[in-house]
C-alpha cells in the first residue's frame, strides 16, 4: 500500500503537478486541490470561478454580521438598509426574503458550497428586479405538454 492511499481524496502531491499537470489542472476545474509539499506549506489549487465564489460569499457573510449586530429593528428591514434591492418587495416578502437568505448563508457555511447563499441572493435580486419593472403583477398561465391550464408546479 503506497503512500498515496493515506492522502484524502482531494489532496496532491507537488511533484504531480509537474509529472501529471494536465490531470491536476482538470480537477481542479472540479473542485480545490490540496497540493501538499516537502519543503514548503501546503498549497490550495482552484479555479478562478471557484475563488471568486468564495470571495462573494465572504462578502455576503460581512454583510449579513453588519446587519445583525445593528439592533434597530427587525430583520427585514436591516436587510433592506443593506440591500436596498429589497425595497422592491412586499413587506411580507421582504421578510421570507431575509429570512432565507439567513438560512443559505448558513447553509453554505456548514456545507462549504458557496453556490447555495449566492443563488438565493440572486434569485432574491432578480425577483426584486422583476417586481420593480412591474413584472410581478402579469398573470402567468401554465400551460401543460398539451397546451392545457394547469396548476402551478
Amino acid at each position: 500500500m503506497g503512500t498515496a492511499t493515506f492522502l484524502p481524496a482531494h489532496s496532491r502531491r507537488s511533484s504531480d503537478l509537474s509529472k501529471h499537470s494536465a490531470e491536476v489542472f482538470a480537477e481542479a476545474e472540479d473542485h480545490p486541490i490540496t497540493v501538499t509539499r516537502r519543503d514548503g506549506q501546503t498549497l490550495v489549487l482552484m479555479s478562478e470561478r471557484e475563488a471568486n465564489a468564495r470571495a462573494q460569499l465572504l462578502n455576503f457573510a460581512a454583510q449579513l454580521i453588519t446587519v445583525t449586530l445593528d439592533d434597530d429593528g427587525p430583520l427585514d428591514e436591516r436587510m433592506a438598509r443593506t440591500f436596498p434591492w429589497m425595497l422592491a418587495l412586499s413587506s411580507a416578502d421582504r421578510t421570507q426574503c431575509a429570512q432565507d437568505l439567513v438560512d443559505a448563508a448558513r447553509a453554505s457555511f456548514a456545507t462549504d458550497q458557496p453556490h447555495l447563499a449566492l443563488a438565493e441572493l440572486t434569485s432574491w435580486k432578480e425577483t426584486a428586479v422583476a417586481v420593480a419593472a412591474g413584472l410581478a403583477t402579469t398573470t402567468v398561465d401554465w400551460l401543460g405538454d398539451d397546451g392545457e391550464t394547469v396548476e402551478r408546479p
